[in-house]
């Protein structure tokens, strides 16, 4: 795959950086006797299927020192994002959703690096609203709702979380134009924001608000069909279990031969059966890769995940292979 490459070397990591320069670069500082680094690079490998113009680079933290140093890498998985030759982002650790993320995100633009005043005026107003109708409820916070990075934003996540609300959200750490360009856009100083249908909510004290006041469910959303269309799919695998002896890859196999070990019951969705469910059960649980394991309706992560975790044996397991 023409996007997706090894870096080897400390020369060989500056010259596809430099080479690359007019777009997102994703560099995956791994090693081999990580398990969570084996999944994130399948992780990696799908993303590259779907981002053309995004180049994603695997290296070996430990084989190339002198990078690892500069960039205080001290855990693998640890991702870096680059634009202009510049890092721009950071991710620690195994997660999909946040890796996902952000490489659609950063990658959107397919520049280089933003920087302040290169972007007229009038033009910064149609990508902050752009972003703000980007989803029926969007969140600009600190961090992403995996790893909030200020107790407001936790806060507001948490909220959203308890009352079932769909929303997407955006790291207002990652873009310092986005960051300051929205203050004035809303005439809003503080962060986070909730915007629904493009209108500006409030902050977390308005968010508190709405639910002492039991307005909070008649402000947010509904879920869209496709969510609908998951839960449904969910529902249906914790009645129905279906036929697990054909297995069409090899990790799908293996997740088998686990969950068979342990004697518990559980259903199976066959994804290649259904490609609308295929295509969407990724945007509704944000990880792009199967198998997908489901425990009680959330989402566990793949292959090496449960192996790495080591879950305990429970009910209502769901397999999307």
């Amino acid at each position: 795959m023409a996007n997706l490459m090894d870096a080897t070397s400390l020369q060989q990591f500056e010259e596809l950086l430099k080479n690359n320069s007019k777009s997102l670069t994703v560099v995956h500082f791994h090693a081999p006797w990580a398990p969570q680094c084996s999944q994130m690079n399948e992780v990696m490998a799908e993303l590259a299927k779907e981002h053309k113009h995004t180049m994603f680079v695997k290296l070996e933290a430990e084989a190339v020192p002198e990078v690892s140093e500069k960039y205080e890498i001290t855990s693998v998985p640890t991702f870096l994002f680059f634009k202009g030759g510049e890092k721009i982002d950071r991710s620690d650790g195994a997660h999909a959703p946040e890796l996902t993320n952000k490489v659609q995100r950063l990658g959107s633009g397919g520049g280089g690096a933003a920087r302040a005043g290169d972007v007229p005026k009038e033009d910064l107003n149609e990508r902050l609203k752009r972003l703000i109708n980007a989803a029926p409820c969007m969140l600009f916070m600190k961090g992403s709702p995996q790893e909030p990075r200020c107790g407001f934003s936790r806060q507001t996540v948490q909220i959203l979380k308890d009352h079932n609300v769909q929303y997407s959200s955006f790291d207002i750490l990652s873009d310092e134009e986005v960051r300051q360009g929205i203050k004035t856009y809303s005439n809003w100083p503080t962060y986070p924001q909730v915007y629904v249908n493009g209108e500006l909510i409030g902050g977390l004290d308005i968010v508190k608000e709405l639910v002492e006041s039991g307005e909070l469910e008649n402000t947010f959303p509904k879920s869209d069909s496709l969510e609908n269309r998951c839960s449904s799919v969910f529902t249906l695998l914790t009645r129905v279990f279906v036929n697990t002896q054909a297995a069409k890859c090899g990790f799908s196999r293996q997740i088998l031969e686990i969950m068979n070990s342990t004697g518990v019951e559980y259903g199976t969705f066959d994804i290649l059966g259904d490609e609308e469910v295929r295509q969407g059960l990724r945007t509704y649980s944000n990880w792009p890769t199967y198998p997908q394991l489901y425990v009680k309706g959330e989402l566990i992560g793949g292959l090496d995940i449960v192996k790495v975790k080591c879950i305990k044996v429970g009910e209502n397991y769901i397999l999307c292979l």
